[in-house]
């Protein structure tokens, strides 16, 4: 059999699979795209738009407000006359998926139509058994969002949760001293959505950090406000800025006393002190909580770049190895660092790596990413999937994306005698939807589901 035939062969022996999809920004009760703002202008073909010379690079209105309608009209009548210069791209097909496949929508969009169109997206907005059917058709059981989008609980039955509050090694353009802020911006509060990124100026918190016993308090209000029976991991990003080291107390007093002019050093005190200190509290809950982090995406002033280097990776493995009681997950975002993160994983047993994150969701990385980790991990230490998506619509042309190339990865391993067609199958079952239970103790719908999506 070719390998053409192998691949299609594959794909639709993967469209019965069930998939759990470990991480999204969904919002409870509203899962379907607003408008055709949410489909048209998701934030990667935001990236492609600027690049191709479309004036604006920032996201609209982010959760939880929602764009206004002259906002999300002014953006995409910016936007149209670029879509043809991003035809070629993978995120501009994932727009086609969404359009033909959910709307049966095959036009160009223009000046003309988008009204038209907009209004279709817009008529199925709050329709909760459209957007169930749509998460059914791609046999996902379950989905992972932030907690702070749960809304009323109108979907718990649909999603489980992730907390997503203060980043604390996570860089933001021009500021040396995030680290401190995000934890300020905790202290006291119950858990809210994080800082966006390139947020720009900071609201005023509640309550400023001075001493050293002010990190330990607010470190300590934090791990003690997780509401750990409500969540399954808490979700973070690690920047490649950051010189993560020993900090000593007295190294981190002294620090604090230069916040007013804090640079480069400052911010890698700061960071790496708050870190050890709430990953050391953290462990004691271990038992409840998975530490995901993110890891390969630098701020720039709209979004990010793919960028890592090579001692973060020495870094993190040191500051995993000092952890065994806590487990840890990595979405990455740097195609080269995939082999070296494998390696990590393979040495050390609280490490796990879930998906294909931002710059690494393009076809050719996708690939990349999946051959190596099938060959170089156990099933059972990796996630296959995670959308990312904002609404189910792009849930959609992501798994849909991802189930065309890991057809094809395991079509090219039948065709060399590596696996068989069941050990292909029962390969991607086990990392589509068994390694989220086992990792991250995520949890199909119920037992009726499960017999289904079987």
């Amino acid at each position: 059999m070719s390998l053409e035939r192998h691949a299609l062969d594959m794909e639709h022996a993967l469209a019965e699979v069930p998939v759990l999809d470990v991480h999204t920004h969904l919002v409870g009760g509203k899962l379907s795209a607003r408008g055709l703002h949410d489909v048209l202008l998701y934030h990667m073909v935001v990236s492609d738009l600027y690049s191709a010379g479309c004036p604006s690079g920032s996201r609209l209105t982010q959760y939880p407000g929602w764009p206004a309608p002259d906002e999300a009209e002014a953006r995409i009548v910016e936007a149209i006359p670029h879509l043809s210069s991003i035809r070629n791209t993978s995120s501009s097909w994932g727009v086609r998926l969404v359009l033909q496949d959910l709307y049966d929508w095959r036009e160009p969009i223009t000046t003309e139509n988008w009204r038209r169109l907009d209004g279709q997206i817009r008529e199925r907005a709050d329709d909760r058994a459209w957007s169930h059917s749509v998460l059914d058709r791609l046999k996902i059981g379950r989905t992972g969002t932030e907690i702070a989008r749960r809304e009323k609980g109108e979907d718990d039955d649909r999603l489980q949760y992730a907390l997503e509050w203060g980043f604390f090694t996570r860089c933001q353009w021009g500021e040396f001293d995030t680290a401190l802020y995000e934890l300020e911006r905790c202290w006291g509060r119950t858990p809210e959505s994080p800082s966006p990124i390139g947020s720009g100026g900071r609201a005023e918190p509640d309550r400023t950090i001075r001493t050293l016993s002010d990190v330990h308090d607010a470190i300590s209000h934090y791990v003690q406000a997780i509401p750990y029976d409500r969540i399954l991991s808490t979700a973070t990003h690690i920047s490649t800025d950051i010189r993560f080291r020993d900090v000593t107390e007295a190294e981190m007093e002294a620090a604090l006393g230069r916040r007013p002019v804090a640079g480069s050093e400052e911010r890698d005190v700061y960071a790496s002190y708050i870190q050890e200190a709430f990953l050391t509290a953290l462990e004691r809950h271990g038992d409840r909580i998975v530490y995901q982090f993110s890891l390969g995406a630098e701020p720039l002033p709209f979004e990010t770049g793919a960028r890592l280097s090579q001692s973060t990776l020495s870094q993190l493995a040191e500051m995993i190895g000092r952890h065994p009681g806590l487990k840890f997950q990595c979405f990455l975002a740097s195609r080269h660092a995939n082999h070296s993160l494998c390696t990590l994983a393979r040495e050390l047993p609280n490490l796990s790596l879930a998906g294909y994150w931002w710059h690494n969701f393009f076809p050719d990385a996708i690939a990349q990413v999946i051959r190596e980790r099938l060959d170089m991990l156990p099933a059972n230490k990796q996630i296959g999937f995670f959308s990312d998506a904002y609404c189910v619509e792009w849930t959609y042309a992501k798994s849909m994306i991802v189930r065309k190339i890991l057809a094809r990865v395991l079509a090219e391993k039948m065709e060399v005698g590596q696996y068989s067609h069941s050990d292909a199958v029962s390969v991607a079952r086990s990392i589509l939807f068994e390694s989220p239970q086992s990792l991250l103790r995520m949890t199909p719908r119920d037992a009726a589901t499960v017999e289904l999506l079987h």
